[in-house]
């Protein structure tokens, strides 16, 4: 019979557990300013697209801090292809940093033996018979 894990065990798991959905939280954070970045940068393409078949001396608006400026398209679209440009930049980077977290989290996870609910009823069922022993050490924790 396995002896009861004792309070500071308990705590750690608790710990352990916390710090993975924090990770968790923080990749999707990531993961979510991702999507509204690319989401900019289509946005932008599109102006610029349609920009580019317009006249140059036609007038445009542009929305600035809250502030509608009036201008011509000649005048608006090297800003906007600078920012599109910049977005870019701002997205490679971001996909950068979600890969670097996906692979911590990963890491975290294996050092930690952490599985997910339904993860842990499949390794069991499909994994043959194991030891007493074997059974003990694969033991992890357990998220939802």
């Amino acid at each position: 019979m396995a002896a009861k894990p004792s309070r500071e065990q308990q705590m750690s798991e608790m710990e352990i557990i916390s710090k993975f959905q924090q990770m968790r939280g923080d990749q999707r954070k990531l993961i979510n300013k991702l999507s509204e970045l690319e989401s900019d940068k289509n946005e932008h393409r599109l102006v610029i697209q349609t920009l580019k078949v317009a006249p140059p001396e036609r007038r445009c608006f542009r929305m600035m801090g809250g502030v509608l400026i009036e201008r011509t398209v000649k005048e608006i679209l090297p800003t906007l292809e600078e920012n599109m440009e910049q977005l870019g930049k701002v997205v490679e980077t971001l996909k950068v940093q979600v890969e670097e977290k996906g692979k911590e989290l990963n890491a975290f996870r294996e050092k930690y033996n952490i599985r997910f609910h339904g993860e842990a009823d499949k390794k069991v069922n499909g994994g043959g018979a194991k030891s007493s022993k074997e059974s003990e050490q694969s033991q992890g924790i357990l998220v939802s």
